[in-house]
């Protein structure tokens, strides 16, 4: 996660950092060569419409303003409500982590039963692919077998599916893989569990589906009783979906006791033995030759229809240290009643199980951990059982609980660094009333456009703090200057809010214009720029809505608990120092 920011911030810091010296040394000396003073030359149509049409729209600004200023106190109710809608939106709003995307790939685990054979469970792939290439959207699909979480288990394999382009399908992959699903249940002996592939994976660990949540206990076998309770209760949460469990327990066990009295008596080495039955059944690769266009690797074992014969154990023979062959029934005995995990996987230091699951149509990632969280609680398991999320959802959750912490930190830094700048703490606060406005707009439009507040989201609320700040930099700055002047607080606030209202305008349309692009994105991967669009435009409408009447309202209000003592004088030259910062 930190990562993630690490590149934000840099990316950002480096682009002010190059803006701010161009416009101290290029801007100004363009300025000066460049603009030239107004004459009564002739102007074009366009010019002239655009001039009317901005006039017009900034003496009915000039009129309600007028009338805002003299009803302050309904101005600050306004602004007070501002703060609360903001703040309960922000809790209600559905919280995510990254948004969904469909990246035009489906990534697919396939589990047969744990006794399948190598033979077997590649016929079973091949059934999964024949109905899988059967959908209309499907361009291929790629698998392999043997890949399980532990890397080795046969009855385990991989499946990526590989969609057609956006222009050629009208389905999203989240809907394909609706569509598969009925048609893949028919394949019997084989599941399928599928999620598409993102772009981004934080802490992303094998499993099944696309969030896990992983339970640890001591005790193997109070571990195996309580899986099946767990999933039983996550069943009952309507967010989630493709609930599975990386347990298998039921698979059939060959158990070899090695004889090793006799074992010594013929002269047979244990690793002698070892080596004996891996290169009957572990398919030891020997050799490799290469000719002008493939690479082929040589393998030892026995024939494939003797590798499921409990009999060939009789037939194989043990090398001795003087050459001999010795049967191995001399040397070891085997039984096959019991059956034992497939393997047993650890977190940590303790055994663990994962159960993974998807979210289900329309739910968001912050309500389903909340849910599921709850049915865990109820179920009341014992100490030594512990539960909790991993994976994705573990960073969610993580991410989740510093997002107050990271907004609060960045409203603190810019509040000390606007502080020392205007030598003020009042005046900070002026310039600060501009962001509730702000983040208002930012979750209205999320929750209109069906958004999940999300990290995307959270950044561009990060980055409207320092685009919506500056329309109240630039009030603030010029009342500042014109009360230097003599001018009243009134009267300095409203010149500045009347002759800044065009540079506001233009750097909020400017800032609405780049953000419209990804609020409109509709390419490969697209969803995860959108909720920065949103964000972004939603956040500066109500912004210029809204500040453009309060943010002098405010300044009036917070100016008048600061009252400069009557009869003293300053240089102008110093007042207006301090004025501009």
């Amino acid at each position: 996660m930190g990562r993630l920011f690490r590149e934000f911030s840099m990316v950002l810091v480096i682009a002010i950092a190059l803006s701010t010296l161009i416009s101290l040394t290029l801007t100004p000396m363009m300025a000066a060569k460049l603009i030239k003073r107004r004459t009564d030359a002739s102007h074009g149509r366009l010019y002239i419409w655009s001039e009317r049409l901005f006039e017009t729209v900034q003496h009915g600004y000039s009129k309600v303003l007028d009338r805002i200023l003299n009803h302050r106190l309904l101005t600050l109710a306004v602004f007070a409500l501002t703060i609360a809608a903001t703040a309960w939106l922000f809790i209600a709003i559905p919280k995510g982590f990254f948004p969904e995307q469909d990246t035009g790939f489906i990534d697919g685990l396939s589990q047969a039963s744990p006794e399948v054979s190598y033979a077997k469970m590649v016929e079973l792939q091949e059934r999964l692919s024949k109905v899988i290439l059967k959908d209309p959207a499907v361009y291929s699909v790629f698998m392999d077998t043997g890949g399980g979480n532990g890397g080795n288990a046969l009855n385990q394999g991989h499946v990526n599916i590989t969609l057609k382009p956006k222009s050629e399908r009208s389905v999203s992959a989240k809907e394909v893989m609706s569509r598969l699903k009925p048609e893949l249940a028919k394949v019997e002996g084989i599941e399928l569990f599928m999620n598409p592939a993102q772009d981004i994976n934080i802490g992303a660990r094998p499993a099944r589906t696309q969030y896990q949540f992983t339970l640890e206990d001591s005790n193997v076998q109070e571990l195996s009783q309580w899986v099946p309770k767990v999933m039983d209760a996550f069943k009952s949460v309507p967010q989630i979906t493709d609930i599975a469990s990386d347990q298998q327990k039921v698979a059939p066990t060959l158990n070899l006791t090695i004889d090793r009295a006799a074992a010594s008596l013929y002269g047979v080495e244990i690793q002698t033995i070892d080596d004996t039955l891996y290169d009957a059944f572990g398919q030891r690769q020997v050799s490799q030759f290469t000719t002008q266009t493939d690479t082929f690797h040589v393998v030892l074992e026995v024939l494939p229809n003797l590798q499921h014969d409990l009999q060939t154990l009789d037939r194989l023979s043990v090398k001795a240290t003087d050459g001999t062959l010795i049967p191995l029934s001399n040397l070891a005995r085997w039984t096959t009643e019991k059956v034992a995990p497939v393997s047993i996987n650890h977190q940590g230091q303790f055994p663990a199980t994962t159960i993974s699951f998807n979210l289900a149509r329309g739910a968001s990632l912050g309500t389903a951990t909340e849910n599921v969280k709850a049915a865990f609680q109820k179920l009341q398991a014992p100490q030594s059982l512990t539960g909790s999320f991993s994976g994705s959802a573990q960073a969610f959750e993580e991410s989740l609980s510093t997002v107050p912490l990271l907004i609060g930190a960045s409203l603190v830094i810019v509040y000390l660094i606007l502080g020392i700048l205007y030598e003020s703490f009042i005046h900070p606060l002026t310039i600060l009333s501009t962001l509730p406005s702000a983040a208002l707009g930012a979750l209205v439009a999320l929750k209109l456009a069906g958004m999940d507040f999300g990290l995307v989201a959270m950044i561009g609320v990060i980055l409207l703090i320092g685009i919506v700040k500056k329309n109240g930099i630039m009030l603030v700055d010029f009342a500042l200057e014109a009360e230097a002047s003599g001018a009243s607080h009134l009267d300095a606030i409203r010149q500045a809010a009347l002759l800044r209202f065009r540079p506001i305008i233009m750097t909020t349309m400017t800032a609405i214009l780049g953000g419209i692009p990804l609020m409109i994105s509709h390419g490969t991967g697209a969803e995860i720029r959108q909720p920065l669009g949103y964000a972004i435009v939603g956040g500066l409408i109500v912004s210029q809505l809204l500040t453009l009447f309060t943010t002098p309202v405010i300044y009036l209000t917070l100016a008048s608990l600061v009252r400069q003592p009557r009869g003293e004088t300053k240089e102008p030259e110093i007042a207006l120092a301090s004025g501009a910062g």
